[in-house]
C-alpha cells in the first residue's frame, strides 16, 4: 500500500478530498453485507462541505463575480461556512454567515475562529420569512458592496463538485464494487453529485438519500407536493424547502430516520469504531446498515458518508443532559443498589437483630446507628421487623418489655427487592407499615433502603 501524503503540499486547500474509506465492522457486526464509511471529517475543515466551499469560490472568481477584497455571504448550518472560510482565509476574502439558532455553539465559535462574521437567526420561522437564515443572507448581499452569495442550495457547482471528486473517489476506492450509496440530503449536493457519477459508471448502483423525520424531502420525492414539516434535531440535513441542488433523477429513494436513532448511532460510532462524528453521519450509518440488512449479500458493497466531525456537537449529541432534555436518551435508572452505594458515614449497610435478642438491645442498636427500623434475621432470612416508634411506645408503657425477646414484639417482615430494582418503582412500596425494603444480592440480604433514602434521590440530595 502506498502511504498517503508522501510529498508536501503548497497550502491546506490541496489536502481537500481523497478522504479514507473505512469498513464499519463493529456497528455492522452480524450484517453480511459490508458497509463502508467515507471519512469526510478528515478534510481540513472537518466536513464534506470543504469540497464545495473551495469549488464555489473558484467558480465565482472565474465568472468575475468575486473580486479581490470581496465578501462571501452564505446561509449555512456551519459546515459550508467553514469550507468557505478556509478558502477565503487563503484567498483574502471576508465572510458573513447567517445561521439558525438551533446550531451548536461549537460551530459558531469555529466560524469566528476563521475570521468570519456570524449572524444568528431564529429557527422557527417560515422559509420565506425575512429572518429565515437564507433570506437574511440574501438581504446582506444586497446591502454589502462587492458581496456574492455562495447559494449552496441553488448553486449547480455544489453537486458538480461531488460529481467531480466524491463520486470518482468512491468508485476508485471500492474498485468499482460499490452497489449502494447512502447519503443524507441537506442541500442534496453530495448524494446527487456523487450518485450521478456512480450511476453513470454502473446504472445498477442504488442511490438512497437519508432524511430526518420532520423534513419535507421524503414526502416531496414521492408526491411532488410540499407537505407539512416538523422540527427535528439532527443538524445539516433535511429541510422545509426543496433546493435545486437535489437532483431527484439520480436518487432512487428517500428514507427517513428518527433523531433518536441517528444520535444513538453517532454515539455508537465513537465508542465502537473510534470515529467521533456528528448526528448526520449517525443517520447515514443507521440507514446504511438498514439497507445492508435488507440486501443481505456479502458480495454487495454499501458506502455511506461520515459527513463531519463530532467535535462540533460535544454540547449536544455527546452531552447526556442535552440528549435527555430533548427526549433522545433515556436517563439512567437509579437502582436500590445505587442508593446503598451513595450512603456516607460508617453505618453498616444492614443493621439487624436475632429473634432471641432483647428489646433493649434492639433500641441500643437503633440509637447507635441512628436508624428507625431493624430487620429481624434468622439464618440469613428476614422473619420480622422492629421499629423505633413501636418499641419506645410499648416500652414506656411496660418497662419490663425491655428484657423480653424481640420475637415477642416484632412486626411483619419488610419487603425484599433485588439490588437492580429501580429506585423510582420502590417508592410506592414504602408505606407507614413498610417504611423500608431489604436489598438482596446473589441470594443474600446486603442492605436496607428507607423512605428517606428514596426521598433524597427524588429531591436531588446526595
Amino acid at each position: 500500500m502506498t502511504p498517503p501524503h508522501l510529498t508536501p503540499y503548497d497550502d491546506v486547500l490541496a489536502t481537500i478530498g481523497w478522504t479514507p474509506l473505512i469498513r464499519l465492522g463493529r456497528v455492522g457486526a452480524g450484517v453480511r453485507t459490508p458497509v463502508y464509511g467515507k471519512a469526510e471529517y478528515a478534510n481540513p475543515g472537518g466536513s464534506v462541505k470543504d469540497r464545495i466551499g473551495l469549488a464555489i469560490i473558484e467558480d465565482a472568481e472565474r465568472r468575475g463575480e468575486l473580486k479581490p477584497g470581496g465578501t462571501i455571504v452564505e446561509g449555512t448550518s456551519g459546515n459550508t461556512g467553514v469550507g468557505l472560510a478556509i478558502a477565503a482565509a487563503l484567498k483574502g476574502y471576508h465572510c458573513i454567515f447567517t445561521m439558525p439558532d438551533k446550531m451548536s455553539q461549537e460551530k459558531v465559535r469555529l466560524l469566528k475562529a476563521y475570521g468570519a462574521e456570524v449572524v444568528i437567526t431564529p429557527t422557527a420561522v417560515p422559509p420565506d420569512h425575512p429572518e429565515n437564515y437564507v433570506m437574511k443572507a440574501k438581504q446582506i448581499v444586497k446591502n454589502t458592496p462587492g458581496a456574492v452569495l455562495a447559494n449552496q442550495f441553488y448553486n449547480p457547482v455544489n453537486p458538480e463538485a461531488h460529481y467531480q471528486t466524491t463520486g470518482p473517489e468512491i468508485w476508485e476506492q471500492t474498485k468499482g464494487k460499490v452497489t449502494h450509496f447512502v447519503a443524507g440530503a441537506g442541500t442534496g449536493g453530495t448524494v446527487s453529485g456523487a450518485g450521478k457519477f456512480l450511476k453513470e459508471k454502473n446504472p445498477k448502483i442504488r442511490v438512497i438519500a437519508g432524511d430526518p423525520v420532520g423534513s419535507l424531502y421524503t414526502g416531496y420525492s414521492r408526491t411532488k407536493k410540499m407537505g407539512e414539516g416538523a422540527p427535528y434535531k439532527v443538524e445539516g440535513i433535511g429541510g422545509d424547502k426543496i433546493p435545486t441542488t437535489i437532483l431527484f433523477d439520480h436518487i432512487d429513494e428517500f428514507r427517513q430516520v428518527p433523531d433518536r436513532e441517528a444520535m444513538a448511532m453517532a454515539r455508537r460510532l465513537a465508542r465502537e469504531e473510534g470515529m467521533l462524528v456528528g448526528g448526520s453521519a449517525g443517520l447515514n450509518v443507521a440507514l446504511a446498515l438498514q439497507i445492508a440488512r435488507e440486501v443481505d449479500d456479502p458480495k454487495a458493497c454499501v458506502v455511506t458518508i461520515l459527513a463531519d466531525t463530532g467535535e462540533r456537537y460535544l454540547s449536544k449529541v455527546f452531552n447526556d443532559e442535552w440528549m435527555q432534555e430533548n427526549q433522545l436518551l433515556e436517563a439512567a435508572r437509579v437502582t436500590v443498589a445505587d442508593l446503598l452505594a451513595r450512603r456516607v458515614g460508617d453505618q453498616p449497610p444492614l443493621v439487624s437483630v436475632a429473634p432471641a435478642a432483647q428489646v433493649r438491645q434492639a433500641l441500643n442498636l437503633m440509637g447507635t446507628w441512628d436508624v428507625s427500623q431493624i430487620p429481624v434475621l434468622e439464618d440469613g432470612e428476614s422473619v420480622g421487623t422492629v421499629t423505633e416508634a413501636t418499641l419506645m411506645t410499648r416500652a414506656l408503657a411496660q418497662p419490663a418489655l425491655l428484657d423480653r425477646p424481640v420475637r415477642e414484639v416484632m412486626e411483619q417482615p419488610l419487603p425484599v427487592v433485588d439490588g437492580g430494582f429501580p429506585a423510582d418503582r420502590l417508592a410506592p412500596m414504602l408505606t407507614r407499615e413498610s417504611p423500608a425494603a431489604l436489598v438482596l444480592k446473589d441470594g443474600k440480604l446486603v442492605g436496607i433502603v428507607s423512605r428517606y433514602d428514596v426521598l433524597r434521590e427524588m429531591i436531588g440530595t446526595r
